[in-house]
């Protein structure tokens, strides 16, 4: 099913809408990254029950959608699902509408119709956008007066992810193969270039870019820790220290991940 260029309808938000942080807290918001990968779902379905978004697009969802098709309709919701790719497109539930581009290309919007969306969102697809502010603009375009666009991003200065941002393509995949051996090209969590174009934990890295594409409300919510090092004696206990040491001082420079929210 392709995704049709209809005439949207307008959103419209309850006068006595919440800020978002009252939304993360509700959910027991911690910066640890673990809480992060566990309430991502649970922070989707929260802003869609809190603010009435009920059409959603997943951008980037392919292979891996956040609902099933059961989900969806339970929670009353109409998924559309992006991804770049045909391929991967070609492997989301064919119960949900799909639309196959990049929506970080400058005519996207020729593709998809202004407010078209309530909800838009993205885990781990932010980082490989080489031009973060055009995805941001174009998320704006298609969504309706008081929607949402949420980005589930790695960050960078983490040692990790700055890392994977400074040595060649080549030579991060194989470090990542070998330390990850399901992540080859041909398996279910293929390894992609990754550039963290805006893919910060500091809001004020992100929050000018935004706030110059048109939304009213930011938050950025900062993680810190993930498991790369893990497997690396000695260089894992000193990144847990770090990590241990940049959490409580909160640091904003070294995030691992973080959740960039905005709303139209």
């Amino acid at each position: 099913m392709s995704a049709a260029l209809s005439e949207p309808q307008p959103f419209r938000q309850s006068p006595s809408r919440r800020p978002i942080a009252a939304i993360a807290d509700e959910l027991g918001y911690s910066p640890d990254w673990n809480w992060s990968w566990n309430s991502y779902k649970a922070m989707v379905v929260r802003l869609s029950e809190e603010y009435g978004l009920t059409r959603h697009l997943e951008i980037g969802g392919g292979r891996d959608t956040l609902f099933t098709p059961e989900e969806a309709e339970r929670l009353g919701l109409s998924v559309t699902i992006n991804d770049i790719s045909a391929g991967e497109l070609a492997l989301a539930p064919a119960a949900f509408a799909k639309i196959c581009c990049d929506v970080a290309a400058p005519d996207t919007m020729q593709r998809v119709a202004p407010g078209s969306y309530d909800l838009v969102y993205s885990r781990m697809v932010m980082e490989h956008v080489r031009d973060a502010r055009r995805l941001w603009q174009n998320q704006y375009a298609m969504l309706a007066p008081g929607g949402v666009a949420l980005a589930f991003v790695p960050t960078l200065y983490a040692p990790a992810f700055a890392l994977n941002r400074l040595v060649p393509e080549a030579v991060s995949s194989a470090i990542v193969s070998r330390l990850f051996p399901d992540r080859h090209q041909e398996g279910d969590n293929p390894k992609f270039p990754a550039f963290y174009d805006h893919c910060f934990g500091d809001p004020a890295k992100v929050v000018p870019m935004l706030e110059g594409c048109g939304y009213r409300e930011t938050l950025v919510l900062p993680f810190y820790g993930y498991s790369y090092f893990w497997k690396i004696p000695v260089l894992r206990q000193v990144d847990a220290a770090f990590t241990r040491l940049t959490r409580e001082r909160d640091w904003r420079r070294f995030t691992s991940f973080a959740y960039i929210m905005a709303v139209k």
